[in-house]
């Protein structure tokens, strides 16, 4: 179906492949892979037709449908969310919006004259569409848009009005609802709640046509690719299977590559002694030069890339009183629609409660509360003795100083620190060498993310209040943070639609059930006091409402 022959590609200075070939064959599920900067994206617009090849060749079929999920979808105005999706379905979105125009066309009386040209394109273009299913589209559509997290009222309403993020949740609905022979998707999960991700997980998992994709849910990857493609030092790699499957393999390569360099190595070693030290003598002149011509026509093995995760070992915090919270009958409601009635909850010292719940049951709400960033109707909230709060979420991006540059914003806060610590720290929240001089102003909301997780864990206070910490993390990342989160010894309430961090974090769980947008009250929520990977496996359930 697609294939690279022998193509190489470089910025610049920068090789991104040199005469690199793979193929991906109709139906397969790929999970594309490799470290920031090494081409993942590149791949996808050499595939689309965006960029050419400096060397070789890229087959495309070239009535091959593709879909392609990007990370800027680009401006959503003037249409409702709806409409937004069916537009960009691709060719029956383009047919239904034809069709609309028909009719506006055969019922303005300024175009009476054309009505016979206007009937009969009508008619081709009906016909065209009642045979792809088009008479189906809007319904699937708004099915689509349901699984995403959309309600009503926001699906009729307008595109424009929604934040970046739902944004993209329009734009993954319009990929989908096209069905392309080709998938391509870039990070479909980072702007998704695990509601919808178990959704999509199971969508894509069915889905007949081709997948590419790149994804830092390890969860997501492993239950729908059936191979994996590495991009690492301008080579493709393929492994036949998930991706824990590649990670052992990789290990293992990695293990053996590094043991044949060191057995090269030493042997390079001995024989270079030998030379060195003989090669004055005349009686062993042929010997030496015999050994020089061997080695010369010995293929050197490169050592094996590291692509280590710097580690940081993160201070423990001050502690702090036994009872870290107390709420008593807290109500919360916005209009009609109740997130709260008569909430009783409590935590207590090093406890890790993550908070589950659907699109819309509070999760983030009740982070604000908590975090003293929004005020409850009614009831009272008490914050125990002796705690120093950290609390993570968007608004926090806002904190810091877009004159200064990553590594200045750091000095700033941590005036007595070494210049050591703040650049291992840096290192292990991906800012690496020079990256660390980029001015805050141009920093993507993913790195904005990382610097202001970085300033809170350095001096890290003993009660963590985190909305959803590893948006925009890299796997390797994100099991560095839980690693480093593990060894906390302070108190931990966080949403999360990341698996990992779930299962590797949370001793309790706290599912919300809201009440209905008609005034129904809210339910009681329910309060497991257990971790994440037994309330799994007691409900069923990895999500509210989800189940296996």
């Amino acid at each position: 179906m697609i294939a690279f022959n022998g193509v190489s590609k470089q910025y610049g200075r920068q090789v991104l492949f040199l005469e690199a070939s793979f193929q991906i064959d109709p139906g397969q599920k790929v999970g594309l892979v490799g470290p920031n900067g090494s081409g993942k994206t590149t791949v996808f617009r050499l595939i689309l037709g965006e960029e050419s090849p400096d060397l070789g060749e890229v087959s495309v079929p070239r009535r091959l449908s593709i879909g392609y999920y990007r990370q800027d979808m680009g401006e959503m105005s003037g249409r409702s969310v709806l409409d937004e999706a069916i537009a960009g379905s691709g060719d029956l979105g383009e047919l239904h919006h034809e069709l609309e125009a028909l009719q506006h066309a055969m019922a303005d009386p300024a175009r009476a004259g054309e009505i016979h040209t206007i009937l009969e394109r009508f008619g081709h273009v009906q016909e065209t569409y009642e045979q792809g299913g088009g008479y189906d589209l809007e319904s699937r559509a708004r099915e689509i848009l349901h699984a995403l997290g959309f309600e009503d009222p926001q699906v009729d309403g307008d595109v424009g009005a929604l934040s970046g993020g739902w944004k993209m949740r329009v734009g993954l609905a319009r990929i989908l609802l096209g069905r392309p022979d080709l998938l391509l998707l870039d990070e479909p999960t980072n702007h998704l709640d695990i509601e919808s991700i178990l959704w999509l997980e199971k969508f894509v998992r069915d889905y007949p046509g081709t997948v590419l994709m790149t994804c830092h849910d390890k969860d997501f990857m492993n239950r729908i690719v059936d191979r994996i493609l590495e991009i690492d030092g301008g080579e493709f790699t393929n492994y036949t299977g998930d991706y824990d499957f590649y990670v052992r393999e990789r290990a293992i390569a990695s293990a053996n590559r590094e043991a044949a360099y060191s057995r090269q190595q030493a042997m390079f070693a001995k024989e270079s002694r030998f030379i060195e030290r003989f090669s004055a003598h005349a009686a062993k002149a042929a010997q030496v030069q015999s050994r020089v011509k061997k080695l010369d026509k010995i293929e050197r093995v490169e050592p094996p890339r590291s692509r280590k995760v710097v580690e940081f070992e993160f201070r423990q915090p001050p502690r702090s009183g036994e009872d870290v919270l107390q709420m008593k009958g807290v109500r919360k409601a916005y209009g009609d629609r109740v997130v709260y009635d008569d909430l009783d909850f409590v935590i207590r010292r090093t406890e890790r409660w993550c908070v589950m719940g659907r699109n819309g049951a509070g999760k983030t709400t009740l982070l604000k509360l908590v975090a003293g960033a929004a005020e409850p109707d009614s009831g009272t909230i008490r914050l125990g003795a002796g705690l120093k709060v950290g609390y993570f979420a968007q608004r926090a991006l806002d904190l810091l100083d877009p004159t200064l540059s990553v590594f200045e914003q750091l000095q700033q806060d941590f005036a007595t620190a070494g210049q050591g610590a703040l650049r291992n720290l840096l290192g292990a929240f991906q800012f690496p060498g020079s990256d660390i001089d980029k001015p805050i102003r141009v920093l993507s909301g993913g790195e904005k993310s990382r610097l202001v997780l970085a300033r809170m864990l350095f001096d890290p206070p003993n009660f963590l209040i985190l909305d959803e910490p590893t948006n925009h993390l890299d796997l390797e990342s994100k099991e560095m943070l839980v690693e480093a989160l593990k060894d906390f010894e302070g108190t931990m309430l966080f949403v999360s639609h990341d698996r990992t961090f779930l299962r590797g974090l949370s001793t309790r769980v706290l599912e919300l059930r809201p009440g209905g947008g008609d005034g129904a009250p809210a339910r009681p929520p329910f309060a497991y006091l257990g971790s994440y990977v037994e309330f799994v496996e007691r409900t069923g359930s990895e999500a509210a409402g989800v189940h296996n």
